[in-house]
């Protein structure tokens, strides 16, 4: 029996008649309704026309209830898809599968008589791919899309691709529970303009703000680590909230460790009477449903990750317990190694939390951060689009028919880089071709429901370990194991099978799921091929990887190769001390958390020569990769699953400052065999010695007084005269190096025969010979210049001005500053003192014999009696001697 009493109360009820005439005008629309106001429930069973006249008109415009038809609801989480389900159904009086029902990953409640049908954005996803047309659906809803997950971003591209291309009678409507709609009106649409945005106003009870912020600072979080002195605070600033306010606490913390930590923390509020509970997606069913449901009389204590912001209406709710933080996915693509990362909530996330606290009566929120910080919040969360993976989603767009997403209507565009790390992926797996279009193998591959690399693990791992073990692993992979089933993925994979818990029953239950999908791929694969076996050992190359003996083997054997056949780059060698080298060049350590005490493996990955990293991330400011998942292989397994990532060759580098020919045999960056080469290709020693010198520098080779000086003399008619003088600084020399230093570069082999080139020789086949100006280098940069005396004084070129540093008494006679550069730049002359001291320096030799002299004749003459001071220097005799000496001479 459908349940007025609770629908006539839905505030969203009164934006059904401005939905319905939106659809039938535009076909599509956005819907922005806050949390708790019955847009997840209410609005699909209006559109559906379920409800009859009862609670408004329905999307076609049409009355009576006899007008059914058939809608998806699309949310971004299981927990959120079965929630939906279960309430709409407890609306309508019925269970769930009848009119209602649900499907998500490994899990389908529905029925005949199923008009809606509640499913995860992943499954609408293999849906469409399967079907473009979805046939006999009318009406698809995407729910939260404010939250801007991927697979929703994904789904809403390739819907508004088969509106225009297949079922233009399709209705679309985005429903999100924030006001920010203006992106989602203007893409669904199109050319036409944006669509219409129905808003619906939420029973709003009003929040008080309690900043509580802990009393010492707190370091910040990165990876997936928290500071146990944040989750300390939040723990106090709960049993505050307990004593200081009414009704049930919202406690939110961004992930599942996190959760248990205070509820550890919290452990004995239950001899008080106030029942602790755990939200997240990991959560037993019976346990969400718990929450749902309300509580029995007594108090409750929620905590919950970011799936209680919007997808998740938590009944009894009086107080939100903020921490502040949440956990967005991060993917280092130079390294291919993708985590989860802890980041500040955005502003936007903490309207939402705080909401939960005035859902149903006025209520208070405790924020564990200052206002201070509050105003240095992003405003909103950053799109997965531009954060995370793109592997799954270029697979997904190959398979579209859309290459990189060519074409696809997104409301941010996929960063360049990120797709090339994601065509590279798919490439090396063989499931896109060249041109990025999709092959076979890569349809198959979406089709798993997995990861790409699962999906590649999977099908090439069940030939050799079976499909129901490959599964097994495989589903392990795709749902991380809790931490406390350890880091060794064999002694997990053996913790699951006998496990109780609830992952380890969601993780049987998609083991089954992949298990059947393996075997029938497998079966049609064989089929196809027992007859080329022979023929396609290049291709399986990239894909296959077959490893002979591996299906005999243990479980350790299986994990491993399957493991190492979903991440082949991250096949790992030991290299001591717990410390390993990825294929990828990245460096790797045991987190050393072990395994659990009860398996006795918990040293195996730490005395292992080789390992399969199946999860890692990279602290921030960390050198290396954190081992958090992984299996033991052995050298052979590790060739197998990596083999594109094998090779061989004569390899001549500078290392260690000096040229290192070798020939080497590696795996990606980890180095298999080596041996000294002895006659080394002398193209590839050149590369080396240029490198050599590029990084670090020209001080390499033999710079003598006159190299410099040279140097110094080019490089200053380079800039007064330009044109054909060379530029000879650092970097151009560098980038220049076969012009000037070809031969000497033929001819050595080592660091040593650097050494010994003469570099202002070789610096001379850069003087504009080929115009002939390179003859007039001495006349317009001279290295000396001879002064009256007689004597030749070198110039110093080394500053912005040439410098002449000469005795005074040299310079008698010499009415005016000598000049170079064909007269352009005249030289600054330091007049010295007859003991070599600086007596004064002039650019105008003139000026400073009428003006300057004067002075400085005096303190000389006094200083330096033996020396002649005439009184007209311009017309006395210039010297190098004494008085004396010039009348002996």
């Amino acid at each position: 029996m459908i349940r007025h009493d609770v629908l006539g109360q839905l505030p969203v009820r009164s934006a059904l008649p401005p939905l319905a005439e939106a659809l039938d005008r535009r076909g599509a629309a956005v819907l922005c309704a806050p949390p708790g106001t019955g847009k997840t429930t209410l609005v699909p069973l209006a559109l559906a026309g379920l409800l009859g006249g009862t609670a408004g008109p329905h999307a076609s415009g049409r009355d009576g209830a006899d007008a059914v038809r058939r809608v998806i609801v699309a949310e971004p989480r299981r927990i959120a898809a079965r929630a939906a389900a279960a309430r709409m159904a407890w609306l309508l009086g019925e269970g769930v599968g009848e009119r209602v029902g649900f499907t998500v990953r490994g899990e389908r409640r529905v029925g005949p008589r199923t008009v809606v049908e509640v499913v995860t954005t992943g499954v609408l996803l293999q849906r469409l791919q399967r079907d473009p047309e979805l046939a006999g659906c009318e009406v698809v809803v995407l729910d939260e899309c404010h939250e801007r997950h991927l697979d929703a971003d994904t789904a809403a591209a390739f819907l508004l691709d088969v509106r225009e291309t297949l079922r233009p009678d399709l209705r679309l409507v985005a429903a999100s529970a924030t006001t920010d709609a203006e992106g989602w009106a203007g893409l669904l649409g199109g050319g036409e303009g944006p669509v219409p945005v129905v808003e619906a106003a939420g029973v709003s009870h009003p929040v008080e703000v309690v900043w509580a912020p802990p009393e010492k600072p707190v370091r910040p979080a990165h990876g997936t680590w928290v500071d146990p002195a944040l989750l300390g605070h939040v723990a106090a600033v709960v049993r505050r909230a307990l004593g200081e306010r009414t009704g049930d606490v919202l406690c939110f913390l961004p992930g599942v460790g996190e959760i248990g930590r205070v509820a550890g923390l919290l452990g004995d509020l239950g001899a008080a009477g106030v029942e602790v509970l755990q939200v997240h997606g990991r959560a037993p069913a019976a346990v969400q449903d718990a929450v749902l449901a309300g509580g029995a009389g007594g108090r409750r204590v929620v905590l919950a990750t970011s799936v209680a912001e919007s997808s998740l209406t938590v009944p009894g709710v009086r107080v939100v317990v903020d921490c502040g933080l949440s956990r967005e996915p991060r993917m280092d693509h130079a390294r291919g190694l993708g985590a989860l990362a802890t980041v500040r909530a955005s502003r936007a996330a903490a309207r939402q939390r705080a909401g939960r606290a005035g859902r149903e009566a006025p209520g208070t929120v405790y924020r564990c951060w200052s206002e201070g910080e509050d105003a240095r919040s992003p405003r909103f969360p950053a799109p997965e689009i531009q954060i995370a993976d793109l592997t799954a989603f270029a697979l997904q767009a190959s398979c579209w028919g859309a290459p990189d997403g060519a074409g696809l209507a997104l409301l941010d565009p996929p960063p360049g880089g990120a797709l090339a790390a994601a065509r590279e992926v798919l490439t090396a797996i063989g499931a896109v071709d060249a041109a990025g279009r999709a092959t076979e193998r890569g349809v198959r591959m979406a089709r798993m429901g997995v990861h790409p690399r699962l999906a590649r693990a999977l099908l090439d791992g069940a030939p050799e370990v079976g499909a129901r073990r490959a599964a097994e692993v495989v589903a392990l992979l795709s749902e991380e194991p809790p931490r406390g089933y350890g880091d060794d993925l064999a002694a997990a994979w053996r913790t699951a099978r006998r496990g109780g818990d609830a992952y380890a029953a969601r993780w049987r239950q998609e083991a089954r799921r992949l298990a059947t999908a393996a075997g029938e791929r497998e079966e049609e694969r064989r089929k196809r091929n027992e007859d080329r076996h022979g023929k396609d050992q290049d291709h399986r190359g990239k894909g296959d990887g077959r490893a002979a003996g591996h299906g005999a083997g243990g479980d350790d054997a299986a994990a491993g190769l399957i493991a190492a056949l979903a991440f082949p780059e991250r096949v790992a060698k030991a290299r001591g001390g717990g410390a390993y080298l990825m294929t990828s060049g990245t460096g790797a350590e045991l987190s050393g958390t072990g395994g659990r005490p009860d398996a006795g493996d918990g040293t195996r990955l730490r005395d292992a020569p080789w390992l399969a990293v199946a999860v890692a991330d990279r602290p921030v400011s960390a050198a290396s990769a954190r081992v958090r998942l992984a299996a033991v292989i052995d050298e052979e397994t590790a060739c197998l699953a990596a083999r594109a990532l094998h090779s061989s060759g004569e390899e001549v580098g500078w290392a260690d400052g000096d040229v290192v020919a070798r020939d080497v045999r590696r795996l990606g960056a980890i180095e298999l065999a080596v041996r000294p080469l002895a006659a080394p290709d002398p193209v590839l020693v050149r590369d080396a010695l240029c490198t050599g010198l590029r990084r670090e520098g020209l001080g390499l080779l033999r710079w003598s007084e006159g190299a410099r000086s040279t140097r110094q003399r080019m490089a200053f008619l380079h800039r007064e005269l330009g044109g054909e003088w060379p530029d000879v600084s650092d970097a151009a020399l560098l980038a220049r190096l076969d012009e000037w230093l070809d031969v000497e570069l033929g001819r050595a082999r080592r660091r040593a025969d650097l050494e010994r080139i003469d570099a202002g020789q070789a610096l001379a086949r850069l003087l504009p010979w080929a115009s002939g100006a390179a003859t007039r280098f001495d006349e317009l940069a001279p290295e000396r210049i001879e002064v009256p005396s007689g004597s030749r004084i070198r110039v110093d070129y080394s500053g912005d001005q040439p410098v002449l540093a000469v005795k005074l008494q040299e310079l008698f006679g010499l009415r005016a500053s000598p000049r170079v550069a064909d007269g352009r730049v005249p030289v600054l002359v330091h007049l010295l003192s007859p003991a070599g001291r600086p007596a004064a320096v002039t650019a105008d030799l003139a000026s400073f014999w009428s003006d300057g002299y004067r002075s400085v004749r005096a303190e000389l003459r006094g200083r330096y009696p033996k020396h002649p001071w005439p009184e007209d220097p311009t017309t006395a005799e210039p010297t190098r001697h004494t008085t004396a000496r010039l009348k002996r001479g």
